[in-house]
């Protein structure tokens, strides 16, 4: 599985099976959560079963990418690696055999990265940033990508209140450290994709502000994801429950591709990929899937 920038365009980039130019693409990435605590869908997709068809049927509705997670980032029981591991790897091996959707594994552990990329995952999304010392070489001894995401300490900790002079620009210089430490472990650059962590250790204000300069993220130059479903930046803006949004949730996605990102990490595929393929349209990416209005010679003002 090849996973690096095309040599005869720059703007392409390989990723699994998928070919990418992000200078005209906005890529969907589904979230499947095979855990009992999810902070979405609360273990609706824990099952092997559910969480391997969640995944095709993500694929099928238009999503470009599959993120699967073992382990919730926000505070909780401890999960041995073992644990994660059998969690991660079985979906992972039944959705690349069926699809060539790209899979990413949501861990911070460098075994079960070792673990999600033996069993066909095309990227590590990391939200811990590299947080393990050995998670660089085992993507540097691999062909999968890596996303490096800014947070503050471990995951499933519990943390003092955020605080940031300047949460923008500590962020990216976070990001550019954990890039220098990926590139100085051997991960190329092209082989690297940064999040700002909306709402990881960070409070509503910290991330409404990442959303409005996600531009000056996206000056590094590496491919941006973001992650904003249903987060409760978009709850405490709106006074909307998690179940109540979508809305909110699209508004700040849209956003986002506006200031640079590219990749979208989404809970509701359908109405995501549509506000996705609609942005692209508009800004001139895309062609219509059809041009019947007001083509009809006699409908001709």
């Amino acid at each position: 599985m090849t996973s690096h920038s095309l040599a005869a365009d720059p703007t392409v980039h390989r990723i699994g099976r998928r070919e990418f130019d992000f200078t005209r693409r906005v890529a969907v990435m589904a979230v499947i959560n095979r855990t009992p605590d999810s902070f979405f869908d609360r273990g609706a997709t824990f099952a092997l079963d559910r969480a391997v068809a969640a995944c095709t049927r993500a694929a099928a509705a238009g999503a470009d990418w599959v993120d699967v997670g073992g382990v919730p980032f926000g505070r909780g029981p401890d999960v041995s690696v073992s644990e994660e591991i059998d969690r991660i790897a079985p979906v992972v091996d039944a959705v690349a055999a069926a699809s060539d959707v790209v899979i990413s594994v949501d861990t911070n552990r460098a075994a079960v990265a070792r673990a999600a990329i033996d069993a066909g995952a095309a990227v590590i999304n990391d939200t811990s940033g590299l947080g393990d010392p050995d998670m660089a070489g085992v993507v540097a001894g691999s062909d999968a990508h890596v996303v490096i995401t800014h947070s503050v300490g471990p995951p499933r900790t519990e943390k003092p209140a955020a605080h940031f002079d300047d949460v923008v620009s500590e962020v990216r210089g976070f990001l550019l450290a954990r890039i220098d430490r990926a590139t100085a472990a051997g991960v190329p650059r092209e082989r690297i994709i940064i999040d700002p962590g909306h709402d990881l250790d960070k409070n509503t204000l910290h991330s409404l502000e990442v959303t409005r300069r996600l531009d000056e993220i996206a000056d590094i130059g590496l491919p941006l994801l973001a992650a904003v479903s249903n987060k409760d930046f978009i709850g405490e803006s709106l006074d909307r429950e998690k179940q109540d949004r979508l809305a909110g949730s699209l508004a700040a996605m849209v956003m986002c591709v506006e200031r640079g990102a590219r990749i979208l990490r989404m809970h509701d595929v359908e109405a995501s990929v549509d506000a996705a393929r609609m942005v692209e349209a508009v800004m001139g990416w895309r062609d219509p899937v059809r041009l019947e209005h007001n083509m009809h010679p006699t409908h001709n003002v």
